[in-house]
């Protein structure tokens, strides 16, 4: 997951986002964020606290009654809204396929669009040699609560040398393709320059055909140089630690974890949202100079619409991607992008208007306690959650 580190709490080995391996070094007090106006106008309802490292959630749709949470260590459990629990038998069970190191593990799941008639959803996880995966499941005819057990692996990405930076976000876009996220291949500075290599699945948002894990379609923008190059559809990320579609615009979100420096999110317009764009890294980090670290080339390079700083020493900032806002519970915040830092612990959100981050906010009641935000998630009806490493998952409701 973005740049994890272990985390050593109350015992228990979590692992959280931050820098494991290979890291620049980093000087404390390097920087400060930026104050933004806070809002009290929403708070956290919690849904469950008896998870195993949730690392997504999501729901198929019209599936009003029930929230699939991903663990890290190879579960997909389900919790049934109609009777506020967690039901005790895991929907899929992936624990003895996957290596959990660092930050490997189950780390994302999309459901097909047309689920509800085909019973096909897709996960991606690192198997036990730390190879990224992709495959198709169906959900068992006769039980909608289980998952059968074979599958259809559609794309493995070679990713054996380092244990982070595997990105993980799966997502159906507005196009009917399925998207992928994959970091750079791990280690400090993007050692292979994966990230600037059009001829590697790694450092990349792939667009991938879900019938046969080729490129969704020849419009894949370099299709053209064949091989891996074909499935790629941006470029230029380091671990882009979840990504989503706005459901009314299709605009492209994409939460990028930085280095040593600088956390960035990423918009592309519809309805181009990233094809063929270099997000930059690594070249640069942000806005800011990363190879060389001073007089970098930046023609060509998509820069975020919004970056922050690390602050302090250790796990001093780690982006988590969310989602536009969409649900009825709140509809002033319709449009609201909201994201978070799984080491700084807040939760902010902005508009995307004309090209800039404008109403920029700060939610003081939706960072849960102990903080450690690893993913958003959104039902059915485009209502917003958070997982939390502990073991957490909450719904945002009105204060």
């Amino acid at each position: 997951m973005a740049t994890i580190r272990s985390l050593l709490i109350a015992g228990v080995v979590l692992v959280g986002i931050g820098c494991l391996s290979g890291c620049s070094p980093i000087e404390p007090d390097q920087g400060s964020l930026p104050p933004l106006p806070p809002s009290n106008d929403l708070q956290l309802q919690t849904i469950s606290t008896s998870l195993n490292s949730p690392v997504f959630m999501t729901a198929p749709a019209g599936d009003t009654t029930r929230l699939f949470i991903v663990e890290k260590g190879g579960l997909i459990r389900i919790f049934n809204r109609n009777s506020s629990s967690l039901l005790p038998t895991a929907f899929l069970n992936l624990s003895g396929l996957i290596s959990t190191a660092g930050e490997r593990g189950l780390l994302g799941m999309a459901f097909d669009s047309n689920y509800a008639a085909n019973r096909r959803f897709y996960v991606l996880y690192t198997n036990t040699t730390g190879d990224i995966v992709i495959a198709r499941y169906l959900r068992s005819a006769p039980d909608d609560n289980l998952a059968d057990s074979s599958a259809t692996v559609l794309l493995t990405v070679e990713h054996s040398a380092e244990s982070n930076h595997n990105g993980g976000m799966l997502a159906f876009g507005p196009d009917g393709c399925l998207y992928a996220g994959v970091g750079d291949g791990g280690g400090s500075g993007d050692p292979n320059n994966n990230g600037q290599t059009i001829g590697t699945r790694l450092g990349k948002i792939l667009r991938i055909n879900s019938d046969t894990g080729g490129p969704c379609n020849n419009s894949n923008p370099f299709f053209v140089f064949g091989g891996d190059a074909q499935l790629v559809w941006s470029f230029g990320l380091r671990n882009p630690w979840r990504f989503s579609f706005d459901r009314v615009t299709n605009d492209l979100y994409i939460g990028d974890v930085g280095q040593g420096a600088r956390e960035e999110i990423n918009v592309s317009p519809a309805p181009n949202a990233g094809r063929g764009l270099n997000f930059g890294w690594g070249v640069m980090e942000g806005t800011l100079c990363f190879s060389p670290a001073s007089n970098c080339d930046s023609t060509g390079l998509t820069l975020p619409e919004l970056e922050y700083p690390h602050v302090g020493s250790g796990c001093s900032g780690s982006v988590t991607g969310g989602y536009v806002y969409r649900g009825q519970a709140m509809r002033s915040l319709s449009g609201t992008y909201f994201y978070a830092d799984f080491c700084l612990g807040f939760v902010r959100s902005f508009r995307f208007q004309n090209g800039q981050a404008i109403e920029q906010t700060e939610w003081p009641l939706l960072s849960p306690s102990g903080g450690s935000i690893t993913s958003f998630g959104e039902d059915a009806a485009g209502e917003l959650y958070i997982t939390t490493i502990r073991g957490g998952l909450f719904k945002f409701i009105p204060n």
